[in-house]
C-alpha cells in the first residue's frame, strides 16, 4: 500500500452551475429550474472521487475572487483537505443546462483566467515543498491562459524527484509535454493516443500497439485507454486487457472519466493490481454517468457495477 497522501491538482478549476429546462427556444425566455452549484475541474472531481472511496486525499487548486471564495467552500464541505494558491483573477464559471423534453445536456465551458507567472510559480513551489512526499500526483483539466504548454511535463518532474507516481489527464500540447517528461500513466481516448503517436486515426486493432509503443518509448508505464460505452483498454509492457463497460442508461458524462482516474488511483494505493484497478475505474466512471449533472457517482451504484463486472465482465474482456 501507498503510504504518501494522494495529491491532486487543478490550475483551471470551474464553479460549475447546473440547471434544466423542459425546452430551448431560440430567442425566448427560459424558464430554468432553480441551480445547484459544484465545484468543478478535474483535479477537484478525482479528489471528491477518492474521498467517497474512502481515501483523504488532498486537492491543491487555484482560487480567486468570490466565485473562487465559493468553489473552496464547496470543496471543504465534501470533507477534502484543501491547499490553495490565491489569484488575483476571478475563477471563472460554467453552465450546464438539461433539457428535459429531449434528455439532451448542453455544457458552456467558459475560458479560464490569466494567471500571473509569480501565481505558476507558486503552484510548482506548492508541490515541491509537499511534506510527507506524495504517492500519487493527479494533474488533471486543461491550462488557462499564462500557463506554459510544458507546465504539466515541469510538474512530472517534480513528481520523479520526490518518487511520487504522476498521472496526467489532459489534452493536446500540455499532454505532449507531460509525456515527453514521463508519467506512470496516462488515459487517453482513442483520439488523444492517435494525437500522441502521430497519427490521424486509429482502429480498434490498432490501439494496444500504439499504447505500447508509447511504453516502449519510456513515456509512461501504464496507459487506459478509454473507449466511453466500450469500457477501456489495459495496456502495460506485458498486459493488453479490454475491460468492459457495465450497462447502464447515461445522463450525463460529466465527471466520468475523473471518476475513472479516481477509481484507479484509489485502487492501486491499497495495494492492489492494475487489473483490479482499472476495473473499479470502470466501475466509477459508469457509475458517474447515471446521474445528471456534474453529480459524481453514489457508491451504491459502483459497488453494483463492480459486482457485474466481477461477475460477467470476463465474458465480455479479452486477454491479448
Amino acid at each position: 500500500m501507498a503510504t504518501g497522501p494522494i495529491v491532486t491538482l487543478t490550475i483551471n478549476p470551474a464553479l460549475d452551475e447546473s440547471s434544466s429546462v423542459n425546452r430551448i427556444v431560440p430567442d425566448n425566455k427560459l424558464r430554468c429550474e432553480a441551480p445547484t452549484y459544484e465545484a468543478g475541474g478535474g483535479g477537484i472531481n478525482v479528489a471528491k472521487a477518492v474521498h467517497r472511496l474512502g481515501g483523504n486525499p488532498i486537492a491543491v487548486f487555484t482560487i480567486g475572487g468570490p466565485t473562487g471564495q465559493r468553489l473552496h467552500k464547496l470543496v471543504k464541505s465534501e470533507g477534502v483537505e484543501t491547499i490553495v494558491i490565491e489569484t488575483k483573477q476571478w475563477t471563472r464559471e460554467n453552465f450546464h443546462i438539461l433539457e428535459t423534453s429531449t434528455g439532451f445536456q448542453y455544457r458552456f465551458g467558459m475560458p479560464g483566467t490569466e494567471m500571473m507567472p509569480t501565481e505558476v510559480r507558486s503552484v510548482l513551489e506548492t508541490l515541491e515543498e509537499f511534506d510527507p512526499k506524495p504517492s500519487y500526483i493527479i494533474a488533471s483539466g486543461s491550462l488557462p491562459p499564462g500557463v506554459p504548454d510544458d507546465f504539466y511535463g515541469q510538474i512530472a518532474k517534480i513528481a520523479h524527484k520526490q518518487g511520487a507516481r504522476f498521472i496526467a489527464d489532459t489534452s493536446g500540447e500540455a499532454l505532449r509535454y507531460a509525456t515527453e517528461a514521463g508519467v506512470f500513466m496516462l488515459k487517453p481516448n482513442i483520439l488523444e493516443l492517435s494525437q500522441l503517436v502521430g497519427v490521424d486515426k486509429l482502429e480498434m486493432d490498432e490501439v494496444d500497439d500504439a499504447a505500447r509503443a508509447l511504453i516502449i518509448r519510456g513515456q509512461c508505464e501504464v496507459v487506459v485507454v478509454s473507449m466511453g460505452a466500450m469500457g477501456a483498454m489495459l495496456v502495460t509492457e506485458d498486459q493488453v486487457e479490454h475491460i468492459p463497460a457495465p450497462p447502464v442508461q447515461p445522463k450525463s458524462t460529466v465527471g466520468a472519466g475523473d471518476s475513472m482516474v479516481a477509481g484507479i488511483v484509489w485502487t492501486l494505493s491499497q495495494g492492489k493490481s492494475l487489473r483490479e484497478a482499472v476495473r473499479m475505474g470502470v466501475a466509477c466512471g459508469s457509475a458517474a454517468t447515471m446521474n445528471a449533472g456534474s453529480e459524481l457517482f453514489k457508491m451504491q451504484d459502483v459497488n453494483r457495477l463492480l459486482d457485474w463486472l466481477n461477475r460477467y465482465g470476463k465474458r465480455y474482456s479479452a486477454t491479448i
